[in-house]
C-alpha cells in the first residue's frame, strides 16, 4: 500500500507543508545556520558597500553589493545548510525513518525545497531592507529576473547539496560544504567573474557560483535578463539532480 493511500494519513499536501514548516523552524533556530544564512551575508553586504575593495564593476556599489549578498544567501541556505542538515539527518537515521512514513521520500524532498524557499524569503526581506538602508536602489525592471534567478539558483544548489549529502559521510559533508562556501566567495559570487585574473574568469563564469552572482548583478544593476547565466545554472542543476537520484543513500 502506498504512503498516499495509508489509512488515517493526512493529505499529501498537508504532510508536506507540515514537514516544511518544521524544516524551516529548524533552519532558523539553528545558531550556526543563522550565522551562515543571515549574519554573514549581512556583514558581507555592509563590508562591500562601505569599502572600496574588491572591484565590483560598473554601477552603484551598494546595488552591486546587494546583488552579491543575495547570491550568497542562496548558497548559504540552499547548499551549505541543506547539505549539512541532510548529511547529519542521514547519519542519524532520520531520512530512512521518514522515507517509511506517509510523508514518503518524495514528500520529504518537496518539504526540504519549500523550507529553503521559506528561509530564502526571510533572507531577501532582511538583506533587501539592509541594502535599501545602505543606499541600494535596484532597477525595477530587474526585480522579476532577479526573483527567477533566486529560484533557479536555489534549485541548482539544492541539487548540489543533495548530491554531496547523499554520497559522503556526515563529517565529510560538514567539512566539504563549509570549504566550498568559502571558495565560492571568490569565484564570482560577490564580485563579477570578469574581474578575476587570467583563466579564473572563464572558469568562474562556468561555475554555478559565478553564474548566480553575475545573473543577480545583471538583473538588479542593469535590469537585464541573464539568459546565459540561467543556462549555466540549469545545466549544473539538472546534472546534479540526475547524479543525486542515482547515487543518493538514504542511510549510512
Amino acid at each position: 500500500m502506498s504512503a498516499a493511500s495509508t489509512p488515517g494519513a493526512a493529505p499529501a499536501r498537508a504532510r508536506i507543508l507540515s514537514r516544511a514548516a518544521f524544516e524551516t523552524r529548524m533552519l532558523l533556530a539553528n545558531g550556526e545556520q543563522l550565522l551562515v544564512s543571515l549574519i554573514l551575508p549581512s556583514l558581507a553586504l555592509i563590508g562591500l558597500t562601505l569599502s572600496s575593495v574588491p572591484d565590483l564593476g560598473p554601477g552603484a556599489r551598494s546595488d552591486l553589493a546587494l546583488a552579491g549578498a543575495l547570491a550568497l544567501c542562496v548558497v548559504s541556505t540552499a547548499f551549505t545548510g541543506q547539505a549539512i542538515g541532510t548529511g547529519f539527518d542521514r547519519r542519524a537515521g532520520v531520512l530512512r525513518l521518514l522515507g517509511t512514513t506517509p510523508l514518503g521520500r518524495s514528500g520529504l524532498l518537496a518539504a526540504k525545497a519549500l523550507a529553503v524557499l521559506s528561509v530564502l524569503g526571510v533572507q531577501v526581506v532582511v538583506i533587501g531592507a539592509l541594502g535599501v538602508a545602505l543606499g541600494a536602489r535596484a532597477q525595477p525592471a530587474g526585480l522579476v529576473p532577479a526573483a527567477l534567478t533566486l529560484l533557479l539558483g536555489s534549485a541548482c544548489f539544492v541539487a548540489l547539496a543533495l548530491l554531496l549529502a547523499g554520497t559522503l559521510r556526515a563529517e565529510a559533508v560538514l567539512a566539504v560544504a563549509n570549504l566550498v562556501w568559502v571558495l565560492l566567495l571568490g569565484l564570482g559570487l560577490l564580485a563579477p567573474t570578469e574581474s578575476l585574473p587570467g583563466i579564473l574568469a572563464p572558469v568562474a563564469a562556468a561555475l554555478p557560483s559565478g553564474a548566480l552572482g553575475d545573473a543577480m548583478r545583471l538583473a538588479l544593476v542593469d535590469g537585464g535578463w541573464p539568459l546565459a547565466q540561467w543556462a549555466v545554472l540549469a545545466v549544473w542543476g539538472v546534472g546534479a539532480a540526475v547524479l543525486a537520484s542515482r547515487t543518493f543513500r538514504w542511510s549510512d
